[in-house]
């Protein structure tokens, strides 16, 4: 494989697995700095091993592994007990496996978030994140509540059609 093609290969594996990697440390660290740190970390870890003419088979699965391991490394530094060293979501303990599939559920899901038109996106984070009342986001942004709903209603609907199209391109 040429130089460049390597570097295509690993820009690729860069820009679709970077944000579902920090999703997958966040379950860990529960620390968004953190779980970046980890995942750029690894990514800097891999290219040198690939520089010094490692083979790697399955880059997106030993990125996996290495950020994992990484994230228990910063874990047990911190002393943290070793039955705690579980993925973590909003419901509690989950499993390895649901952490990465939620994590590249939920990096879809942002990636059509992030897609919305900034006003539509600003209500649509303010209801679904931060839990406010249509008439609380309507006093904030001096909207009125029709607005806002219809605000929410299109960013459903985006989200909705965005989602269908980047699982399309992903995975058909």
């Amino acid at each position: 494989m040429s130089t460049a093609q390597h570097m295509d290969n690993f820009d690729d594996l860069f820009r679709y697995n970077y944000r579902p990697l920090c999703l997958y440390a966040l379950h860990y660290l529960q620390d968004a700095d953190q779980a970046e740190d980890v995942v750029q970390e690894c990514y800097a870890a891999l290219w040198e091993k690939l520089q010094e003419g490692t083979h790697v088979l399955n880059r997106k699965s030993y990125l996996y592994m290495m950020v994992r391991n990484r994230c228990l490394d910063q874990l047990r530094r911190k002393g943290v007990p070793t039955e705690s060293l579980k993925p973590y979501d909003t419901y509690g303990i989950i499993d390895d496996d649901d952490a990465q599939e939620r994590s590249q559920t939920e990096a879809r899901l942002w990636t059509a978030i992030d897609s919305l038109p900034e006003k539509c996106r600003e209500v649509f984070i303010m209801s679904k994140r931060d839990g406010l009342k249509y008439e609380e986001i309507a006093d904030e942004l001096g909207l009125s509540v029709n607005t806002v709903r219809n605000q929410i209603s299109k960013a459903l609907k985006l989200i909705k059609e965005g989602a269908v199209k980047i699982f399309t391109f992903l995975f058909c």
